[in-house]
């Protein structure tokens, strides 16, 4: 079952990776990066609970705390921007 939900988060991650680089614009592009950063969270907590592993905990939190405030700091940039 862990590997249909992988081989979901691939497709959901090329989605994203597709909107991060063709944009058009900015703010298409925060969401393309947010998407991906969450899908990635998500790859790693499944992979966690495939292998039976408790240590990634730290590893999600610190991924998901830098996401959200890169995604809150490039928020800011575009209003103030007025893009």
């Amino acid at each position: 079952m862990s590997e249909f939900a992988l081989a979901l988060l691939f497709i959901g991650a090329g989605c994203f990776m597709y909107r991060l680089l063709r944009g058009p614009s900015l703010p298409d592009r925060v969401v393309g990066l947010d998407g991906l950063l969450s899908v990635i969270v998500i790859a790693i907590i499944v992979a966690a609970a495939r292998l039976g592993s408790g240590i990634t905990v730290e590893t999600v939190l610190v991924a998901v705390l830098v996401g959200f405030v890169g995604t809150v700091a490039l928020a800011r940039f575009i209003e103030r921007r007025g893009d």
